[in-house]
């Protein structure tokens, strides 16, 4: 239905609709970042991470933290995993969400900020303090029309942001936090603000630059240092050097030190699905990750070249229906070409057909040469492929599993929702087997 409405109805009014839910739902709660501190992180990637990085320093610091992701809801230590398969809430949902973190006593909000939240106005009556760019690169090109159209989606947030009023109460000058990295860094960075700062390089314009140096990656977490302090965390792989430079500047910005960030990621052991290992006394690891795109795909196979391992066995889909489908044989081509046994399955076709979303990734897998039913199957039903991969793994291979992480459900037509966990579906199948894994240890 609503995809038919899309089709039938002019965008123009779409976007009066959004526009007049997001202005009413602001003015329903009565604006309650104009009580808060707020910090707004968007990206291709890495944002939902340094979302949960930095709620872990926020409260390492003493001070009571909201926030949303596409990980989880918090609001102070509460938090609920992301049950609704969307990064920013609509209808009201992230203005009311907003609303309880201040009932509730939260100092600061970080929101999780999407292009396509920005092209639906949610975050309009939003009163941003802080914006990061965490990185840029090429996604929902369908939904834009083009990477031009994408780029330009998130800048309209950072000229949102120079329009804002300063808070007295806190005294956080306004403040954009931008990749050095990104090809249009300074594209981002030229908007009238108060304080710009880079990541990583030094931007035209910025006046500080956060970089890490003396990095060390290595299986069991990363370690660098960072403007003479050492930080050591013990999260998997080099994107996480990335995110927690990006947390800790968010953080810097809000007047909390580069020692405080330090002692608040050395604490932290895993983030819900992302690069998320399941042990349940298996001969084999299994690694669970958000990982849906090429770039970030091929970050996780540089990590998993760091663990230990015989065979890689890797269970993916396509992402989901109605989302750049030029990349599905590229996730194809990578996972044929690194791992042993490929598994394609289905992931959230939505309205597509989702044998097509398979059929396109599996024709990326064959033509690195793997051969349906000797060391690539197409197993539609999602279940059945991890459970798949399990039975055929052996002592010291990894299993990967990727493209939902800690999601709570499979999207079908008409966005109806399965509940699904792929962790918990991973421990069921696991479970199955124990006994055969007790009896060979014997």
């Amino acid at each position: 239905m609503i995809a038919t409405l899309r089709k039938i109805i002019p965008q123009p009014i779409f976007k009066l609709y959004h526009w007049l839910m997001s202005v009413s739902g602001a003015f329903y709660y009565g604006y309650p970042t104009k009580r808060m501190m707020v910090v707004g992180i968007t990206g291709t990637s890495g944002k939902s991470t340094t979302v949960f990085l930095l709620h872990k320093i926020l409260t390492h610091a003493g001070l009571k933290v909201g926030s949303s992701s596409t990980i989880e809801f918090c609001i102070g230590a509460e938090c609920t995993l992301n049950k609704t398969k969307m990064t920013q809430l609509g209808r009201w949902g992230t203005q009311a969400m907003l609303a309880r973190m201040r009932t509730a006593g939260c100092d600061i909000a970080i929101v999780e900020t999407t292009s396509q939240g920005v092209e639906q106005f949610r975050h309009i009556g939003i009163f941003y303090d802080a914006l990061m760019l965490t990185n840029l690169y090429p996604e929902h090109i369908e939904a834009h029309g083009s990477f031009e159209n994408y780029k330009n989606a998130k800048k309209k947030l950072f000229a949102y942001l120079a329009t804002l009023p300063l808070k007295k109460k806190f005294k956080i000058p306004k403040t954009i936090i931008v990749n050095g990295a990104v090809k249009e860094a300074a594209e981002f960075i030229a908007f009238p603000v108060e304080r710009k700062w880079a990541l990583g390089q030094s931007i035209p314009g910025s006046s500080r630059v956060l970089a890490a140096e003396n990095s060390n990656i290595t299986a069991s977490g990363v370690e660098f240092d960072l403007d003479l302090i050492h930080f050591s965390v013990p999260l998997l792989g080099g994107h996480v050097i990335d995110n927690a430079v990006a947390a800790t500047a968010a953080a810097a910005a809000l007047g909390i030190s580069l020692d405080t960030s330090a002692e608040a990621l050395r604490e932290i052991r895993s983030v819900p699905g992302r690069t998320e290992l399941i042990d349940e006394g298996q001969p084999f690891k299994i690694m669970v990750d958000f990982a849906f795109e090429p770039v970030a795909m091929s970050k996780l196979y540089e990590l998993v070249k760091l663990i230990p391992h015989n065979r890689i066995l890797h269970v993916l889909g396509g992402t989901g229906g109605g989302r750049d489908a030029a990349r599905r044989p590229l996730l194809g081509n990578i996972a044929g070409d690194n791992a042993a046994l490929v598994f394609v399955t289905n992931e959230d076709p939505y309205d597509e057909d989702p044998q097509k979303i398979m059929d396109d990734v599996a024709a990326g897998v064959r033509g690195v040469g793997k051969r349906d039913g000797v060391d690539f199957f197409v197993i539609p039903d999602r279940r059945a492929a991890i459970a798949r991969a399990v039975q055929l793994a052996e002592k010291n291979d990894i299993i990967l599993i990727t493209g939902k992480g800690c999601e709570q459900a499979i999207i079908g037509p008409e966005r109806s929702m399965t509940p699904w966990d792929d962790r918990a579906v991973v421990r069921e199948e696991l479970a199955k087997l124990k006994s055969t894994w007790e009896l060979s240890a014997k």
